[in-house]
């Protein structure tokens, strides 16, 4: 009997079929790190206080600092207030200097931003301070919740439909939800979309991986995954430029994300489907045709008597996800590899979400961020490789939990870092 792995000896087991494949299935994961990294920009807070216009009736020629000092209090360490004003009152500019004001209230008019002209966030738009100031992380954390749902339901999809399908409509829908993001009338709206965004870009990686590795060896499973994962990080470099130059948030969503267009042309026309999925569900016709598609690439034959058993590794009974959990090995696995998940996220999403609180300029401090990723994602391979998994994956865990040390904590913690960003 002839396996999946025989036919790809003979076709080429990373041939410049698989390379380019690869080099095509990197580009798409340039936008999660856009779709994630993004909310950072697009929720940018700016220094604001109270509208207090009302007093420019009385005084129309009141300097901003002389405006601020009759109509807004200050706290203990003399910072003029940001969330309260002082109550207004039908009384003449020279009563209120000679006697000052002295009932506060709520802001009622709204507030005034001291942010660059033509640059925009959420924050400004939506007035996203003061009693609405967690609205801002409660999207991160309702974004982080569709990611879970679209990675529960897209690896269903997969297995049914099939990888390219998915990858397909994993890029559509992104594009769709992302620029209907754009034109949000409100947070509310805002925070809806960006739910949908993450339930499909957030799973765009996982099944370029799983297309990526089912068509080359198992030897290069882990180049393969991990030059994927990098351009990720290329993506977060893109974006602290990008985002550098368009402070409009609305704009940068669309400038983020209108590139998907040409990818999903490009994607439609050109992207084959995975052969090894394809015999696992008894079509024979359409593998045969994947396979001699990628050895005329890699300029190979294909011997008839190899195709003519593909049909054997078709699956007799259908699984399921909870099969994963009837079987003893694999729920051990299974188990210690979610757990594994979590830590990481927790850690990677807690700080790329909050890199504002690193006293660094936020654009810098973003570049830094993927920058520094790309060394790391080689020197990965290179240790897997030279060492195994089990011994990196350990490794690299106690690693970033010593790096993230109490200390880092408390620091974290004084500068407004709040727990729902972990969620």
């Amino acid at each position: 009997m002839s396996g999946f792995r025989d036919v790809l000896k003979e076709v080429g087991e990373f041939g410049l079929f698989q390379k380019t494949l690869l080099v095509a299935l990197c580009i798409p994961s340039i936008f999660p790190a856009f779709d994630v990294s993004s909310q950072v920009f697009a929720g940018l807070r700016f220094s604001h206080y109270c509208n207090t216009d009302w007093i420019l009736e009385r005084g129309p020629n009141l300097t901003k600092e002389r405006q601020r000092n009759l109509t807004i209090p200050v706290d203990k360490d003399g910072r003029f207030e940001k969330c309260s004003m002082f109550t207004p009152v039908d009384l003449d500019l020279e009563a209120i200097e000679a006697y000052g004001l002295n009932r506060t209230t709520e802001c009622i008019n709204g507030w005034d931003y001291e942010v660059q002209q033509g640059a925009s966030s959420l924050v400004t738009e939506f007035d996203l301070v003061c009693g609405k100031s967690g609205l801002i992380e409660a999207s991160q954390s309702i974004y982080m919740a569709g990611i879970l749902i679209g990675c529960l339901l897209v690896g269903a999809i997969s297995d049914r439909f099939g990888r390219r399908f998915v990858i397909l409509l994993s890029l559509l829908l992104l594009l769709l939800f992302a620029v209907i993001t754009a034109f949000s009338p409100n947070i509310y709206v805002y925070i809806i979309f960006k739910f949908l965004c993450g339930s499909s870009g957030g799973v765009i990686i996982m099944n370029t991986c799983v297309m990526a590795v089912e068509w080359t060896d198992v030897s290069k499973s882990a180049l393969c995954t991990t030059s994927i994962i990098s351009f990720f990080s290329i993506g977060q470099m893109l974006l602290s430029g990008i985002a550098y130059l368009t402070r409009n948030w609305r704009i940068l969503q669309l400038v983020l994300f209108s590139p998907l267009v040409i990818i999903l042309l490009i994607f439609y026309w050109l992207l084959p489907e995975s052969s090894r999925w394809l015999m696992t569900q008894n079509r024979k016709e359409e593998a045969e045709k994947a396979l001699h598609r990628a050895a005329k690439v890699n300029k190979r034959r294909v011997p008839g008597h190899l195709l003519e058993k593909v049909n054997l590794e078709t699956t007799p009974d259908r699984k399921n996800m909870m099969d994963i959990f009837r079987i003893s090995y694999l729920r051990k696995r299974t188990l210690i590899m979610s757990f594994n998940w979590f830590a990481a996220s927790f850690l990677f999403y807690g700080l790329s979400l909050n890199i504002g609180s690193f006293g660094l300029n936020i654009y810098l401090t973003q570049l830094i961020f993927g920058t520094v990723e790309i060394p790391a994602n080689v020197a990965c391979l290179t240790m897997i490789q030279r060492f195994g998994r089990r011994i990196c994956q350990a490794g690299f865990l106690f690693l970033g939990g010593v790096s993230f040390t109490p200390n880092s904590i408390n620091k974290l913690s004084n500068r407004h870092c709040k727990l729902s960003l972990y969620m």
